[in-house]
């Protein structure tokens, strides 16, 4: 399906261009038919960037990114568009993908002007039809809204809708709910692995590792730019090998144990403790004595249900 061979994107910088940041550097990796492939990583790893090379938004530095075979960089006018209409983005704001003066549904009619200008109006309100109820939305109660008048949820349904009209083979869906409520966003993950079922391949681009679990086949880690460490899903969580992953899974809180970075940290800080209040080098209180310094004060319940563990 997709696949991307020794990719990089190196941006200029500086009051002349004269600076040169490498934004993804050497990055090989492929999404298979049907498969979810997460790309994980913090803040500034170039997953976005990637993304945005696969949907020809941005150029490529170095490198290739092959769509079943052909080199997307060689594709022009009549072939870009065909090759928009097998491959789709959704971006992590939904508001930012609508005009807010125009009705939220016109993002249809755009398809329908570029993609089918010579469908009948009953076929193509049969189309959108299906494809809104295919995501969860009721047509009666979302079509001729301005975007305000729909929620977050709502919106990127709609951009889902959006992809769902074009029979697309490949969706780039890029932190496509990190703004959603938790509620939603399962609806939503729900959502993309009932169109994986059915044969979409998706390249799910998050910073959350317990939203890239739950949804992917397999998964790829990004650390400024480069990949660190990818494969299947469970093996990246399970049994981690870079010290980066190992340090991102630790960094996970879980309701099973305790969360072990936090943990270490504050057994590093028990052992400068002494004997004394915990408090005691911070305090300013005028009651300050030695034997704060040295006896560690009890907790004491000071009135119903609240403790302090201080001598005053």
């Amino acid at each position: 399906m997709i696949k991307l061979e020794n990719v990089s994107k190196i941006y200029r910088t500086g009051t002349f261009g004269g600076k040169l940041l490498p934004a993804v550097v050497d990055v090989s990796f492929d999404v298979r038919d049907g498969e979810v492939v997460s790309l994980i990583g913090e803040s500034g790893s170039g997953k976005s960037t990637i993304g945005k090379m696969i949907l020809c938004l941005i150029t490529i530095t170095s490198g290739k990114i092959l769509f079943d075979g052909v080199d997307i960089s060689t594709l022009r006018k009549g072939d870009l568009k065909n090759y928009y209409y097998n491959v789709q983005g959704i971006f992590q704001d939904p508001f930012s993908s609508y005009n807010p003066i125009f009705k939220a549904d016109r993002i249809f009619s755009i398809i329908r002007q570029e993609f089918f200008p010579k469908i009948k109006d009953s076929q193509w309100n049969k189309k959108v039809d299906s494809s809104l109820k295919a995501v969860g939305l009721n047509p009666d109660q979302v079509l001729n809204k301005f975007p305000h008048q729909l929620s977050g949820g709502q919106l990127q349904r709609f951009l889902i809708a959006r992809a769902l009209l074009l029979d697309i083979k490949f969706l780039v869906a890029d932190e496509i709910i990190s703004m959603l409520d938790a509620s939603t966003r399962v609806d939503v993950l729900n959502l993309l692995a009932e169109l994986k079922s059915k044969g979409l391949s998706i390249l799910f681009i998050t910073h959350d590792l317990s939203l890239g679990y739950y949804i992917s086949d397999r998964a790829t880690i990004l650390y400024r730019g480069c990949i660190v460490e990818m494969g299947d899903t469970k093996k990246i969580y399970f049994d981690p090998v870079h010290p980066y992953t190992k340090m991102l899974m630790a960094s996970v809180p879980r309701l099973d144990k305790k969360w072990e970075k936090v943990e270490v940290e504050l057994k590093a800080k028990q052992a400068e403790i002494t004997e004394g209040c915990v408090y005691y080098e911070r305090c300013k209180s005028p009651h300050k004595n030695k034997k704060c310094a040295f006896q560690r004060p009890e907790l004491v319940e000071v009135s119903p249900d609240h403790f302090v563990s201080c001598y005053l």
